[in-house]
């Protein structure tokens, strides 16, 4: 039951974040926009979620975990549901990144929170089972968007998961209001003076680059494809797309085997493996049929995710100090990757056509690849089936 509860708050914390790029047709039709700008719109949660990332990187030593998660969830429904009548792309965009906000605080508060009152051998359960949360909510996410708007029309998309957003709060206020809170380690050092430490670190500064480029190919796949299926010879309907979203379903079964296959074949062996699949299933997303275009993306997903879990994992315990800010530097360079691909990206779409955008995902997939490298120091995962014994 505990880790199912830890699941659900991370589900609830970013169901917002990529469920929107499930409805990209249907928005760019209603404010009358190109693919790129309405791409670029959606995706401005992502320069929120940088922002809010390093905030909460730089301050979090203040702010009660607790309160913190839960004050950000509730203030999240405000945005997500202002963004039902939202009157030009402009305030669209500016409420999406105010959505980024309130996500980033509350996940990584979340993260602290686990870090904190986990031992040794229920970590690998609890970020598991949050990593696993969060993939959910790309594949349920998208779903329930696609849906609604198919049956009740864009607004009450937004108005649905602004009630998702309270539930998240409620269950965040219940669930962490029986747990004492951890007392808090004096540190030394000024979280600038951390921050220099970790860009010092050649590892880091790899996984942090890597991290940017993992949300840059990601973006670019899950939210331009969107485009590609509505489109001749595809062709598919609002509700289909949200169907096709299923493809999540492997990510959800293979990425918490990420602490698993980094321990018997290293940080570096199982980055590649996780890299190698993306980059495979990236040429399929070219073809003119449905089942291979979906093979495509499910190769991308379950691969950028895998990856992902392997980095974050990384950064972690390659950390020499304060991990807490390591990670926060790593959400950052990870958000903004996402902002930069769905601006790069969207404009070799626009300009350039489908073939292109998809060039530039295997290229930023290959140079993550060659980044990979670097992923050399000395990293002990906890076996997942230590986790699940709790």
């Amino acid at each position: 039951m505990r880790n199912f509860l830890i699941g659900l708050a991370a589900f609830l914390t970013l169901v917002d974040l990529f469920a929107t790029q499930a409805i990209l047709p249907a928005l760019a039709q209603a404010y009358g926009v190109g693919p790129a700008a309405m791409g670029l719109a959606v995706n401005a949660s992502t320069l929120g979620m940088a922002v809010g990332a390093l905030a909460v990187a730089f301050f979090s030593r203040r702010i009660d975990r607790r309160l913190g998660t839960v004050a950000a969830l509730a203030l999240l429904a405000i945005p997500t549901a202002l963004l039902a009548g939202a009157p030009d792309l402009a305030t669209f965009a500016a409420l999406r990144i105010a959505q980024g906000l309130c996500m980033a605080t509350a996940f990584a508060l979340t993260l602290s929170y686990l870090a904190e009152h986990c031992s040794a051998q229920d970590s690998a359960g609890a970020f598991a089972a949050y990593i696993a949360g969060n993939v959910a909510s790309n594949l349920v996410g998208r779903l329930v968007a696609a849906g609604l708007v198919d049956q009740l029309g864009i607004a009450a998309s937004f108005y649905g998961f602004a009630l998702l957003n309270l539930a998240g709060a409620l269950l965040v206020w219940f669930w962490l209001g029986r747990a004492a809170p951890a007392p808090m380690v004096p540190v030394a050092a000024s979280p600038l003076a951390a921050w220099a430490a970790h860009l010092r670190n050649p590892a880091l500064r790899a996984s942090f680059a890597i991290g940017f480029l993992i949300l840059f190919a990601f973006i670019g796949t899950f939210t331009y494809v969107n485009f590609v299926l509505v489109r001749e010879p595809l062709a598919l309907s609002m509700m289909a797309i949200g169907f096709v979203y299923f493809v999540f379903l492997p990510a959800i079964v293979a990425t918490p085997l990420a602490g698993r296959v980094a321990n018997r074949v290293g940080a570096r062996g199982a980055f590649w493996g996780a890299i190698g699949v993306a980059l495979a299933g990236a040429p399929l997303l070219l073809a003119a049929s449905v089942p291979a275009v979906l093979a495509g993306m499910v190769l991308v997903g379950a691969g950028t995710f895998f990856a992902q879990a392997t980095a974050t994992g990384f950064v972690g315990r390659a950390a020499t100090a304060d991990r807490g800010s390591a990670s926060g530097i790593y959400l950052a360079s990870y958000f903004a990757g996402g902002l930069a691909g769905s601006a790069v990206l969207g404009q070799l779409f626009d300009r350039l056509g489908w073939a292109a955008c998809v060039a530039g995902i295997a290229a930023a997939l290959a140079l993550a690849a060659i980044l990979g490298s670097r992923l050399t120091v000395a990293v002990t995962y906890p076996e997942p089936a230590q986790a699940h014994a709790t």
